[in-house]
């Protein structure tokens, strides 16, 4: 990770970690890496979209004064999801896309993503540039004249062509659900009538007011128990969460238990398998994804790989072996032959067309792929990258994972990780049994917490 880039752009708290005068700087040197890349003297054109937080057209304000003041022109989109932006970007032809959100975050926090023109996240290399330019102790690109940059009309013609090739995706195939929908009080909430309202669905929205403080506020994919309560009351056959710029997707069935991006990936990827349609057989998960998932790819003929968490990783692995169907188990699912990126909207599309198909319920779906215990506990700590760096090579940390994992043996599996978009170190534990992940977790989760206030003083 860089000084400003994690493992998705630049994220913080507004006005504490990311400013307007960050912003600017972000959007004078992405201009400049842009127009260098061109090398023909034209002006960058970039589209900017954004999710509902209360921030957002602060920060938006600033990095297009930024973007413009270095001679690139602006496409301002409005509150739109992540994917769209991506596919927006490709389709007009964009040098790049900006997205500012911060995904699943509390509102207070933001974000700054960046697409290619091709609708893939910024290399390492390009954000690496960009980051040099912002500390770099001359001043940066401001033009003058005619070479100042424009803010062009606002893109609605290109968040249609988004909606209309979502819509495209289900190839007619959604049959009569009852179906209930969690907006996460995020950018869903622009798109979703104009797109799951073209189906023969019964349609209920939820959490689809946005004040730009309630994003992701106990709803969406992060507190998806609320839409499982919710979905059993109704008498829903599911119910879809979003989470704050839409390019997460998880469910629920008609019971009301959560139906994860494993499964999701699995129930899709068999019937993939059955239509012709899942490249070389296979799906690309990460190290998250539960055993119980890769006993059911391999009784169902699915090579199911596995890359390092994040869904770059994720889309890394689908390029280079020529995979179309991967994501995480936090709900990043990418289908490669219709997006770029990870699009819980287009997921939702594709997901209630096989289920439509099935002619089963949710339920009977989902119970097919088995689920071992598995527990994942957050740490927070203070003092940034650096310290969760330590606390990673602490050596009384290394040797306590090696004494735990000899002791589960086969029967499981333990994960820590620092988090590239949060303060916060990641401990997953799984194991035969419930107890054993909880009694592993929680020692794990102790230690960590000792080392960091220890740290801290």
């Amino acid at each position: 990770m860089g000084k400003y880039f994690g493992t998705d752009g630049i994220r913080g708290i507004v006005n504490k970690d990311l400013d307007a005068a960050l912003a600017f700087k972000v959007g004078q040197a992405t201009a400049m890496v842009l127009a260098e890349r061109l090398n023909d003297g034209s002006k960058p054109f970039v589209t900017i979209g954004k999710d509902t937080r209360i921030s957002g057209d602060m920060l938006e304000a600033a990095i297009t004064a930024g973007l413009c003041s270095a001679g690139a022109d602006v496409m301002p989109l409005g509150v739109v999801p992540t994917p769209a932006v991506a596919f927006i970007t490709t389709d007009t032809k964009a040098d790049a896309g900006i997205v500012i959100s911060a995904s699943h975050n509390p509102y207070e926090h933001n974000g700054i993503k960046i697409f290619n023109d091709k609708g893939f996240k910024l290399c390492d290399e390009l954000e690496a540039k960009i980051e040099q330019l912002i500390d770099s102790d001359e001043p940066l690109t401001e033009k003058l004249n005619g070479d100042i940059g424009r803010v062009l009309p606002r893109g609605r013609e290109g968040v249609d062509r988004y909606i209309e090739h979502i819509v495209s995706v289900s190839e007619g195939r959604i049959g009569k659900l009852k179906v209930m929908i969690d907006c996460s009080n995020g950018a869903a909430a622009r798109t979703v009538n104009d797109i799951f309202g073209r189906f023969p669905i019964e349609l209920e929205l939820i959490k689809d007011h946005p004040d730009g403080c309630n994003i992701n506020a106990n709803c969406g994919s992060t507190h998806i128990d609320v839409l499982g309560r919710m979905v059993v009351a109704g008498g829903y056959d599911l119910g879809i969460a979003f989470d704050g710029d839409a390019d997460r997707c998880l469910a629920v069935d008609e019971n009301g238990n959560l139906v994860d991006g494993d499964k999701i990936m699995a129930i899709c990827g068999k019937a993939m398998i059955a239509e012709g349609t899942l490249s070389n057989s296979a799906i690309v998960a990460t190290v998250m994804s539960n055993l119980g998932f890769h006993e059911y790819c391999g009784k169902n003929g699915i090579d199911l790989r596995c890359a390092a968490v994040g869904d770059r990783n994720v889309l890394e692995m689908m390029l280079e072996n020529g995979f179309n169907l991967g994501g995480e188990q936090s709900g990043h699912l990418i289908f490669l032959d219709h997006a770029t990126t990870g699009d819980g909207q287009l997921a939702a599309v594709r997901f209630l067309g096989v289920l439509s198909r099935s002619g089963k319920k949710l339920s009977e779906l989902a119970s097919e792929i088995p689920s071992y215990p598995q527990i994942l506990t957050n740490i927070a700590i203070e003092g940034g990258n650096a310290v969760k760096e330590l606390i990673m090579s602490d050596e009384s940390l290394i040797k306590m994972i090696e004494a735990e994992r000899k002791a589960l043996g086969n029967t499981g599996r333990i994960l820590i990780r620092p988090s590239g978009t949060e303060a916060l170190i990641r401990v997953m534990v799984e194991a035969a049994d419930k107890n054993t992940s909880d009694e592993v977790a929680l020692r794990l989760s102790s230690h960590i917490e000792n080392l960091s206030k220890n740290m801290k003083m």
